[in-house]
């Protein structure tokens, strides 16, 4: 039997002397994972949903904290799921352009399924085959340059008509009201007229109204594709607390967007329906439209709810950013007239006074362009982006960035960044004027945001510029736009709920071209 001595009393000193030294240097040994971004601190198990409930509209809540936090990039923890928002361009550009690969899925919600018709879509799919067939299908077939080129006369034709329905509307309003038109209303008319011309072929789903504008089921169709976006990844609780959703519609928001989808669908899916029977039965027999595109694709062929799904996607991307962007661009114009008086000569150098303004001219328009810019830098048409996921742990600016954590770009804090713009709250075209160098939409690397960019970015971008400036262009030179009378200027308020300005414009439009250039009404 080994009797202790006091030599191995001492080393069991000294082992225990020396024993968190050695774990302390172990533990050294283990990379340590970098923090959270900052954030507000988060109840157990469902995080700030509380605090999040008690302080709408969420995006205001979130842009004051991110002031009061002073920082550029923020953590905010709803039930399981990091919400991670950035206000910075060069973090942004990290991480959809330098990590796109890992931040270029969507989040499975019950807003992006039920608008997607079950994520058969492409804008709303989670990362997966369907959405990389979905998105080579517009690249190739729907949202190409050639493509662009093919539907040219479905948009001049929609150019002109705009023109002719303000033209006419100037000679037909009689008394105080006379030439008194709703900017906002004509913008987002026009804008969703030429998507389903482009579309089904076709101005009006019904007869639209006698001034030649659109109809009830027209804007029954707008209204409800605008509530779409307004609750389209609205912070609802259940995305966040999933079995609350089959207890109750917490919040309500899946009852709106039910609705709201469901009329939005009801005029469009009709059209589908009846277009595909007329090619099984022979009675049309040559593509006109995108519709006819889709119906006739073979490699690979869509089924009739994709194709419906798609649609929808189609018009649900381009109505509120074109038409919001106008009407804030205008209304900005209208209360400098200087800005009003420069974009006016600039189309009559380009254009002259003895045509109207096509579409070949848009390269030309740098002054028409930067003011567009201008109005998405400054009100754009939502608080963030589309949310993007992670697939995988990472890392972000120093910071750690947890699997499935949702990021969303800051429109607003990128557009209104001070270490970006200066004077950023002033609306000054002239910003983006450089010399010579074409004036576009789009900024690559984020220091705001019009269309999105990266694996996930907008495929339309060249279809969304075009109608964008031509509505603009036609507007600025076809008439005036002035006050209406006793006003003194625009109120430039924005909507408590959301980013439109609170009050649709109303402005007072007086024919400035000869009789003979207005469309024959």
């Amino acid at each position: 039997m080994l009797v202790p001595t006091r030599t191995m009393y001492l080393f069991v000193l000294i082992f225990i002397w020396m024993l968190p030294f050695f774990l302390n240097r172990c533990v050294n040994l283990v990379p340590r994972r970098p923090p959270l971004p900052p954030g507000p601190k988060s109840m157990p198990y469902i995080g700030s949903i509380v605090t999040m409930l008690r302080n709408k509209p969420t995006f205001r809540w979130i842009d004051k904290m991110m002031n009061e936090m002073n920082t550029k990039i923020l953590c905010i923890r709803l039930g399981k799921i990091h919400v991670i928002v950035v206000s910075d361009p060069k973090i942004a550009c990290e991480f959809l352009k330098d990590k796109g690969a890992i931040f270029s899925s969507r989040p499975d919600c019950m807003s992006g399924y039920l608008t997607s018709g079950g994520y058969q879509n492409t804008t709303l799919v989670p990362m997966s085959n369907h959405w990389k067939k979905m998105r080579r299908i517009l690249s190739t077939e729907i949202l190409s340059v050639a493509r662009h080129r093919w539907l040219k006369d479905k948009r001049d034709e929609e150019a002109d008509y705009l023109l002719r329905y303000i033209y006419k509307r100037c000679k037909t309003n009689v008394g105080v009201t006379r030439g008194i038109l709703n900017v906002r209303f004509i913008v987002q008319h026009h804008t969703c007229s030429i998507m389903r011309k482009l579309i089904f072929g076709r101005r009006y789903i019904g007869r639209g109204s006698e001034d030649g504008g659109p109809g009830d089921e027209e804007i029954e169709q707008v209204d409800s594709i605008l509530t779409v976006h307004a609750y389209l990844y609205a912070f609802c609780v259940t995305d966040y607390l999933p079995w609350l959703r089959w207890i109750t519609d917490f919040d309500g928001h899946e009852k709106i967007i039910r609705k709201s989808l469901q009329t939005a669908r009801k005029y469009q899916d009709s059209l589908i329906d009846e277009r595909l029977q007329q090619w099984k039965d022979g009675v049309r027999t040559k593509e006109d439209d995108l519709l006819d595109v889709f119906i006739k694709l073979e490699n690979p062929q869509l089924t009739i709810n994709q194709i419906k799904a798609q649609t929808l996607d189609l018009m649900l991307a381009t109505l509120d950013n074109i038409s919001n962007g106008v009407e804030w661009a205008m209304a900005e114009m209208i209360n400098q007239p200087r800005i009003f008086d420069r974009a006016i000569q600039e189309i009559d150098s380009v254009v002259g006074k003895d045509r109207l303004v096509q579409e070949f001219d848009v390269r030309e328009l740098n002054y028409i362009k930067a003011c567009v810019r201008e109005a998405f830098r400054l009100h754009p048409v939502a608080p963030f982006n589309l949310p993007h996921v992670s697939s995988v742990d990472t890392t972000v600016a120093g910071y750690f960035i947890p699997k499935g954590s949702h990021v969303l770009v800051s429109r607003y804090g990128l557009g209104r960044n001070q270490d970006v713009w200066d004077n950023p709250l002033t609306y000054n075209p002239e910003r983006h004027m450089n010399g010579d160098i074409e004036v576009v939409l789009t900024d690559h690397d984020l220091r705001m945001f019009s269309f999105s960019t990266g694996r996930r970015g907008c495929p339309g971008v060249l279809f969304g510029t075009t109608m964008t400036i031509m509505l603009i262009a036609r507007l600025v030179q076809g008439f005036t736009w002035e006050l209406p009378p006793n006003e003194s200027h625009v109120d430039l308020k924005e909507n408590l709920h959301n980013l439109w300005k609170a009050k649709p414009l109303f402005a007072l439009a007086k024919p400035r071209l000869p009789h003979h250039l207005y469309p024959i009404i």
